[in-house]
Formats: C-alpha cells, structure tokens, sequence
C-alpha cells in the first residue's frame, strides 16, 4: 500500500489505485463523465492545489528565485489546519490502501506537486518509486 504522485494524464501505474487531482481546475474541453477513462483523476480534490494567486504566480515564473517564491507561497498555504488536516489523512491512508495524487505540470521540479511529496513524506506516508 502506497500513494504515488503522478502526473494527472498520464498512463496509470499497475496497482495504483484512486487517482486524486489536487488542482485548482478540471481539465478544460474533457467531458467530467470521462475523467477517469482517459486517466486525468477519479475525485478532484482542490483543497491542496495552489490558490489562484499562488497558482497565477507560478504561471509566470522564470528565474530559481520565482520557482523558491512560489514553493514558499505554497508551503505557507499547505501550513494551514484544514491543509495540514488533508495531508495528514492521506498519509495515514497511505499505509492501508493504494492511490496516488497529482497534478497537470510536465515538470514535477516546477510543480507543487513535489512539495505535496515532502510533505506527505514528512507526515509519514507511505510514498510508491
């Protein structure tokens, strides 16, 4: 039992469970009935994407110092208590059942999906390859 973090999109992993998106919007032009068919996410959960300023921060990042702001940006918002409560139940899940999480970004170094890794990692969760 693990999660795994993916890029939503992408070809599902064997075993990998309920894929959750952590994104602030559905992909755009995919009817929501096939989310799951063509492997976007199974349940849309936003309370651990980036705000709409965060997000619109990132969108316009170009330099190291843009990409260290906007994880700063987003740890401050994953520091919050219904944030924090979030993480530390998936964690917890982590250890009884498969699933994964994940974001649209091609590059997880330029995603806040590989600071919701460390953060997952550090409240115990079980992380799959």
């Amino acid at each position: 039992m693990a999660v795994r973090i993916v890029r939503l999109g992408s070809a599902r992993a064997p075993n990998e469970g309920l894929r959750i998106g952590t994104v602030r919007r559905p992909p755009r032009g995919i009817p929501k009935s096939e989310f799951a068919e063509q492997d976007w996410y199974d349940v849309w959960f936003p309370n651990l994407a980036p705000s709409p300023e965060t997000l619109k921060f990132a969108h316009q990042a170009r330099t190291p110092a843009d990409w260290r702001a906007f994880f700063n940006r987003y740890r401050a918002e994953m520091s919050a208590p219904d944030s924090q409560h979030a993480i530390e139940l998936l964690a917890a899940l982590s250890h009884t059942t498969d699933f994964s999480v994940g974001c649209y970004c091609e590059d997880e170094a330029h995603c806040h999906r590989s600071i919701l890794r460390t953060l997952l990692a550090k409240h115990g969760a079980k992380i799959a390859g």
